[in-house]
């Protein structure tokens, strides 16, 4: 019988101390994320979901441990050297933080314009193939953010986060005030681009449904670290009095009964 080959970590977080002041918001935080697989991170107002997405994009320091994105610690590396990393990676920030000035292509072109050395009309042509990837259609390009809805921002900020063909897409609760209907066709998505293209998604979420539909595994944050990473069925039954909370609550049973009977 042949060993099952070790899979490869994108991202390697160690021991990682996160501190304001005073306030320690991570301590002795371990967490790895692997090639091709969508794990979505949970945890409590105030543990430090965010705070831990900036740390690992080199946003922000760590106050102790180490993070390291495809082998590299980004604050190790010279400027020319990150930039190349960071460009492997493509972020939906919460409420997608579009550019309210510009349409949803002068969007997507951003980052196309910023790191690569393509032409205007190429440029173009690379903003229209990443909104037709994010299921929106081509008129959906000449328009500004405040004339989209909810569910179609968070795909034009999806397109602009593909920009760079990404091997990793970091996306911050993707689904948040979205109606169901639009939260599980943006879920749909978010699977089918990772099977279509090989992508990694690193997910915040606190959406029981997006949790069930389409997380390979799942990372709780309480106690100031990571207490489990592992599949859902796993993870529900971790000894933890939060996540029999979270997980075992009336909407946590009605999540797992829907995704039962499909």
């Amino acid at each position: 019988m042949s060993a099952t080959a070790p899979r490869e970590a994108l991202v390697e977080v160690r021991g990682l101390r996160s501190q304001f002041g005073a306030q320690v918001v991570h301590e002795n935080l371990d967490l790895d994320v692997y090639r091709g697989e969508i794990l979505g991170v949970v945890g409590g107002s105030g543990s430090g979901k965010s705070v831990l997405l900036r740390t690992i994009l080199g946003l922000r320091r760590p106050d102790a441990g180490s993070v390291r994105l495809f082998g590299e610690n980004l604050h190790d590396l010279p400027e020319g050297q990150r930039v190349a990393v960071e460009s492997r990676c493509g972020v939906l920030f919460q409420n997608g933080a579009l550019f309210s000035s510009l349409t949803v292509s002068e969007n997507v072109r951003v980052p196309l314009l910023e790191h690569t050395q393509l032409s205007l009309h190429d440029a173009l042509r690379v903003a229209a193939l990443k909104i037709a990837l994010a299921d929106l259609s081509p008129e959906v390009r000449h328009k500004y953010p405040s004339e989209l809805s909810g569910g179609m921002r968070k795909r034009a900020a999806l397109a602009r986060a593909l920009a760079l063909d990404p091997d990793i897409v970091f996306l911050d609760e993707p689904t948040s005030g979205l109606d169901p209907i639009a939260a599980a066709s943006f879920d749909q998505l978010i699977r089918t681009l990772r099977d279509a293209l090989g992508l990694t998604v690193f997910m915040i979420t606190h959406d029981l449904d997006s949790l069930h539909a389409i997380c390979d595994r799942v990372a709780v944050l309480a106690h100031k670290r990571v207490i489990v990473a592992d599949s859902l069925d796993k993870v529900e039954r971790f000894d933890d009095p939060w996540i029999r909370d979270y997980f075992q609550g009336p909407r946590g049973r009605a999540a797992e009964s829907i995704h039962a009977m499909t």
